[in-house]
C-alpha cells in the first residue's frame, strides 16, 4: 500500500461530515489524491454511496434528519460492498450523540470506527472522559481499542499521541504526528476521511493500509510544524495541506514510525 497507489486510484470518497470541517476535509482529500464529494440529501445519498469507493459518516453537527440520511447511505454502501467509516464526534458528550452512534452501528455494517479515546470508550462501555468533542482515557489505548473492536464488531482506530488500529486481534501502532494538530479545527475529522480514502484501496490487510495512511498523515504534520513553528497555527494549517499534497512514499519510509503486533 502506498500514497502513490492512492493517487493512481483517485478514489471517490462520499463524505457526510459536519459543517465546521467540510472545506478542510475536501481540500485534505484532494491533497492526498482522493476525490471528495459531499452529499447529504435523502434523495441522493443512496445513489452516491453506491458509486463511491468509501463512505464517511461524521456526526459532528448532527440532527435527527442527518442521522436518518446517514443510515440510508450506509445501507446502500453495504449493498454495494463499499467500506463505511464512522467518526463518532463527541459521543459521550450528550445522550443524543451517543444514541445516534449506537443506532448507526446497529443498522449499518460499519467497517471502521475512528475516534478519540473518550469517544471509543463511550461506544464500547469503557471508562473515558468526553468534553465537547474532545475525549481522553486513563487506560492503555491498545487494550481499549481491542476491546472496542470486539464489542462493536468492526475495526477500530483510536487516534491520539499514539494512533492504534486493530481488528480485535492484530494491532498496528503509529507514532507520527504533532501536538499542533490539536490546535487546528478539523484535523481529527480529516483523519477520519483519510482512513476512508485508504480503506477504499483493494487489500487483504486492512490494518496495514489504514496504519500506513495514519503514519503518512502524521509525517505531513511533523513536516508542516518544522516549516511553520516560528509562525503559528494558521500558517501550520496551510502548510499541513501543502505537505499532504507533496508527501511521497519515500517521506513515509524515512520518517514513519510504526509497529505491528
Amino acid at each position: 500500500m502506498s500514497i502513490e497507489m492512492l493517487r493512481k486510484s483517485n478514489p471517490l470518497i462520499h463524505c457526510m461530515t459536519n459543517v465546521v470541517v467540510t472545506n478542510f476535509t475536501a481540500n485534505g482529500l484532494l491533497a492526498v489524491g482522493a476525490s471528495p464529494v459531499m452529499a447529504y440529501a435523502k434523495e441522493e445519498v443512496a445513489d452516491m454511496a453506491k458509486v463511491a469507493n468509501a463512505l464517511l459518516l461524521n456526526i459532528g453537527t448532527l440532527s435527527a434528519e442527518s442521522i436518518d440520511n446517514m443510515i440510508i447511505a450506509g445501507k446502500a454502501a453495504n449493498k454495494a460492498g463499499t467500506p463505511v467509516v464512522l467518526d463518532p464526534v463527541g459521543a459521550g458528550a450528550t445522550a443524543f450523540r451517543t444514541e445516534s452512534c449506537k443506532r448507526i452501528l446497529k443498522e449499518v455494517d460499519v467497517t471502521i470506527v475512528r475516534g478519540n479515546g473518550g469517544e471509543i470508550a463511550t461506544l464500547s462501555d469503557q471508562a473515558g472522559t468526553v468534553k465537547g468533542v474532545d475525549g481522553s482515557i486513563d487506560s492503555d489505548p491498545v487494550e481499549l481499542a481491542k476491546h472496542a473492536a470486539n464489542v462493536l464488531n468492526s475495526a477500530v482506530v483510536v487516534t491520539g499521541e499514539v494512533d492504534v488500529v486493530t481488528d480485535g486481534t492484530g494491532t498496528v501502532r503509529g507514532y507520527n504526528g504533532h501536538p499542533w494538530l490539536t490546535k487546528v479545527v478539523g484535523t481529527g475529522c480529516l483523519s477520519g476521511a483519510i482512513v476512508a480514502a485508504f480503506a477504499s484501496l483493494k487489500t487483504d490487510d486492512l490494518l496495514e493500509v489504514i496504519g500506513y495512511g495514519l503514519v503518512a498523515y502524521g509525517v505531513a504534520a511533523e513536516k508542516a510544524y518544522e516549516e511553520t513553528k516560528a509562525k503559528g497555527y494558521g500558517s501550520f494549517q496551510t502548510a499541513f495541506l501543502n505537505q499532504l499534497g507533496r508527501l511521497t512514499d519515500e517521506d513515509v519510509k524515512q520518517h514513519g514510525r510504526f509497529e505491528r503486533s
